[in-house]
C-alpha cells in the first residue's frame, strides 16, 4: 500500500485537530490525531454512531497534551481508518489493532485513556498484553451487561434524529448536543462503508459482551495504576460497573462525577482534564 492510498480527508475545523495516518497492517491505514510530547498516552474512543477520535476527544487532547504525547486513533470499523477487505471486528480485534498502532509508531509501552468500549479494550489489552501498558484511565468502562440504553444502540438509526437521540442519552445536560455536533457525527457516519460497517461493528460488540466478558480473576492481578471515572447518571453503563472493577483491580482509584452521564470527558471536560492530568502527574507522567 502506498501513500496515494491515504484518503483525501480532512477533519472538520470544528474539532481543531490535524490529521495523521500510519500504515498498521497490509491494507490497513490508521487515521489518528497527535498532540504533545513525552510519555505516550493512547486514546481509545467509544462506539456510538458516527464516533471518531476527534468527536470523542476534541475537548481533552489539548489539555492532556500538556502532560504527554497524546495519540487518539480511529479504531478499525470507525471513522476514517482504512481496513482491508474481510477485516473482522470484536474486542480482541480492537485490542490487536491498538497493539499494531503501538508497533507502527515504535512505542513499547503506553498509557491508555479509554471511553466506554475504549475502556473495555484497555482492560482487555491489559489482560492480553500486560507488558505494553503503563497505566489506564477508563470512563464508563464497556463490556457490562446490556442496559435498556445499550439495547437501543444495538439497532442504531442512521439519521440526524437517530444520532441526536443516541447522544442525548450520553449526557444529563442535553444542551451540549448541538446541531453542529449532531451534523458532524451524521456526516462521519455516512462515509462510504458506514452503513455496512455499522451493522458488523455493533454485532461484534454485542456478541463479545456475552462471549468474551472481562476476566476478573486476571484483572485482580494487575499491577499497573488504573483510574476509573464514571458519571452517577450514566444510563448507558451503570456506575456499578466501576464499583465492580474498583473492588477487583488492586491499584485502582475512582472519580465519580455528580450530575453527569456517560460522556464525562465532554459533559465535565474541564474537571475531567484536571482529574486526569493530576493522576498522570502523580504517576510520573510529564514531558521529557
Amino acid at each position: 500500500m502506498t501513500i496515494t492510498d491515504v484518503p483525501d480527508y480532512r477533519t472538520d475545523e470544528f474539532f481543531g485537530l490535524a490529521d495523521k495516518w500510519v500504515r498498521t497492517d497490509d491494507g490497513e491505514i490508521t487515521h489518528y490525531h497527535e498532540l504533545g510530547e513525552g510519555t505516550p498516552i493512547l486514546f481509545l474512543h467509544g462506539s456510538g454512531t458516527g464516533v471518531t477520535a476527534a468527536a470523542n476527544w476534541w475537548m481533552n487532547l489539548p489539555a492532556i497534551a500538556e502532560h504527554g504525547r497524546c495519540i487518539a486513533i480511529d479504531s478499525i470499523g470507525y471513522g476514517q481508518t482504512v481496513v482491508a477487505p474481510g477485516t473482522e471486528y470484536g474486542i480482541r480485534e480492537w485490542v490487536k489493532h491498538a497493539v499494531r498502532v503501538l508497533d507502527a509508531l515504535g512505542l513499547e509501552k503506553t498509557w491508555i485513556v479509554g471511553n466506554s468500549i475504549g475502556g473495555w479494550v484497555a482492560m482487555q489489552l491489559a489482560i492480553d498484553f500486560p507488558d505494553r501498558l503503563l497505566g489506564i484511565v477508563s470512563m464508563g468502562t464497556g463490556g457490562a451487561q446490556r442496559t435498556a440504553a445499550l439495547a437501543g444502540h444495538a439497532k442504531p438509526e442512521l439519521s440526524e434524529a437517530g444520532i441526536r437521540h443516541t447522544l442525548e442519552q450520553f449526557v444529563v445536560d442535553t444542551a451540549l448536543i448541538t446541531d453542529d455536533l449532531v451534523s458532524l457525527r451524521y456526516r462521519a457516519a455516512l462515509n462510504d462503508t458506514a452503513s455496512e460497517r455499522l451493522t458488523e461493528v455493533v454485532a461484534a460488540r454485542d456478541r463479545d459482551r456475552v462471549a468474551l466478558p472481562l476476566d476478573f480473576d486476571v484483572l485482580s492481578t494487575l499491577d499497573i495504576p488504573v483510574l476509573l471515572i464514571h458519571g452517577t447518571q450514566d444510563v448507558v453503563i451503570p456506575v456499578s460497573r466501576t464499583w465492580d472493577l474498583l473492588t477487583t483491580i488492586p491499584n485502582a482509584d475512582a472519580h465519580i462525577f455528580s450530575q453527569c452521564g456517560h460522556w464525562s470527558q465532554i459533559e465535565r471536560a474541564d474537571e475531567f482534564n484536571e482529574v486526569v492530568g493530576r493522576y498522570l502527574a502523580r504517576h510520573g507522567v510529564g514531558r521529557r
